[in-house]
Formats: structure tokens, sequence, C-alpha cells
């Protein structure tokens, strides 16, 4: 009689393998395939005057560029066929710092567009490798400064080609018949934030006022939508990065609820204490096009710009 082959695996000791197998995969498609499946988010914000002409709005966020992203640079290259009314970029351009002629070229068409911009912790610092895992804690706010950006340098190209430095100011411009009136904030994830030097009530005559900041801190949102202003426009979350399809992202790096790391919303959220004789603002949150060398996976959180159609409020 032969001798039998007996296993010593147990059955349960293959889960371990199993799971590990299954994360494997999900990081290779996270890292090889969604960070570059590029989208455009599209959505209406009735925020207008009742009778006026729509306004389109370009909103970019978090590039997070590195010169040898060739398929990210000519996608947005390309986002000038939507011919928008004005570009917001919110921060966190680049990543390296010698990636400024390559963020030059990748925005180059869209210059032809009237567009404004604030800064990001990202603009300033570059990334420096961290543990991962510390992105997945409910509240990392911490921040690691890497080598010094040339971000002045970037901001004065930016201007020259025509868009204006939103950093604590104020500024106004005419579409379509539309008076809008932009205020914006430095990067409120480092504490450089100052909304007290462009608080206050829109000027009078102003169709809509609009806020913009990169990181979407309560302390910075709630100021905004206390002064008035229609829809504040915000980046820096990635819409979680790393989000479980049927529940939504389980981090937004900053105060704000997770829910609203992404996409549409209002804010206060009707309902909240803090909404009370505040009339909730419209909130757009980008996921941004990129993400930190160091940690270059996605997961159910594609990167997108977003077309935002504002139109007119329907008469009560």
């Amino acid at each position: 009689m032969g001798a039998m082959a007996i296993s010593l695996r147990h059955p349960a000791l293959a889960l371990p393998a199993a799971v590990v197998a299954a994360g494997s995969a999900t990081l290779a498609y996270g890292a090889g395939v969604e960070t570059r499946w590029f989208h455009l988010r599209q959505a209406n914000v009735p925020v207008l005057p009742t009778g006026h002409r729509d306004v389109q709005v370009l909103h970019l966020s978090d590039l997070h560029l590195v010169p040898r992203q060739a398929r990210k640079r000519a996608w947005v290259c390309e986002l000038a066929s939507l011919q928008p009314d004005l570009v917001v970029n919110t921060g966190d351009n680049w990543a390296a710092p010698d990636a400024l002629p390559a963020l030059l070229d990748t925005y180059g068409p869209l210059f032809e567009f009237p567009g404004v911009f604030v800064w990001g912790s990202n603009d300033f610092f570059a990334p420096v490798p961290k543990n991962p895992a510390r992105y997945l804690m409910p509240r990392d706010d911490s921040f690691r400064r890497g080598r010094p950006l040339p971000w002045r340098e970037l901001g004065a190209a930016l201007t020259r080609r025509g868009w204006v430095d939103l950093t604590h100011t104020r500024h106004e411009l005419r579409v379509s018949g539309t008076r809008l009136q932009l205020r914006g904030v430095n990067d409120a994830h480092l504490d450089y934030d100052h909304y007290d030097r462009v608080a206050g009530a829109p000027a009078e005559g102003v169709d809509l006022a609009i806020g913009v900041t990169h990181a979407p801190y309560r302390r910075v949102l709630d100021a905004m939508a206390a002064d008035g202003l229609g829809l504040l426009l915000a980046g820096h979350t990635h819409g979680g990065q790393l989000r479980l399809p049927g529940y939504g992202a389980l981090v937004s790096n900053c105060d704000l609820p997770v829910r609203q790391a992404r996409g549409l919303s209002r804010w206060p959220v009707p309902g909240q204490s803090s909404a009370r004789d505040v009339d909730p603002a419209w909130l757009h949150v980008s996921a941004g096009l990129g993400c930190s060398p160091w940690s270059p996976v996605r997961i159910a959180c594609p990167p997108e710009a977003t077309l935002l159609t504002l139109t007119a409020r329907q008469p009560a």
C-alpha cells in the first residue's frame, strides 16, 4: 500500500494569503490603472439670479505634476476644448522642483480663458515619503515639509499669463452679463489662511460671490458662508483617494465630513446648529487630478476635473 500524502495546510491558513493577494491586486489596479483613468465630472449649480445666462467654470485641483506624466498633461491640455468662461485652480499644482516648464505647457491652452488660483501645501513644499497608513487615520492633519518649491516663480508665471492670484484678495469680473466677485485664502492645511483679510459681505451689485480655498477646513467654509458667498470651491481631499464602493471616502485629510470629500453639497449642511440664520452655500470639492508620487494609488476615486455650469435659481 503506497504512502498517503498528507497536507498540513489548514484551509484557514490560506485565508491570509488570499487576503494579501486580493490586496496586492487592488493596489496594483489603483496604481497602474485608476491613477491614469481621468474623468470629467459635470454638475449644474443653481446660484445665479433669475434670468441670467449660464456660466461655465472649470475647476482644477491637485495635479501634483511631475514632468514624466505625459498622459495627464495631454488630458489637461484638451480641457481647453470645453471653452469655459472661467478656470478656478485650487492648488497643489506640482510635486517636483523641475516641473515648472511641464506645468506651464500643460496649462498653456487654458491660459486663453480667465483664471484664478490659490495655493496648496504642496505648492510650497515637495512631498516626502511617509507611512501610507497615516493617511487612513480619521484626522491626519500632519504635514511633513519636504524640499521648498519655487512657488513665487510659479505664481509670477501664472499671473504673467493672465490668471489672478486670489490669496487674501478679492477679484471681480463680468461673464455673460453676470457680475462675479471671487475671494480666496492661502492654504488652511498649513494654517496659512487669514480669511479676516477678505471678510465681509459681497459688494453691492454683485450677482454671485465665490469663495476659493485649497483645503476645505470648517473654519474657512463657515466664515465664507456666513458672509453670504453662494459658491465655495476647494480641493485637497483627493476625494478620499481610497474609497470603498457603496460607502465612499474613509478620510477627508481635514475636518470636513467624509461624506463631503468629493463633489457637490451644501455648506453649512442644512439642519446643523451652525446653519441657523445662514443660507447654505453650494460647496464643490474636487477629487483632483493627481496624488503624491510617494502614494500613487487611487481606489474607487479616479482623478478628475469638473465643469460646473452655474445656472439661474428657480423663482420662489
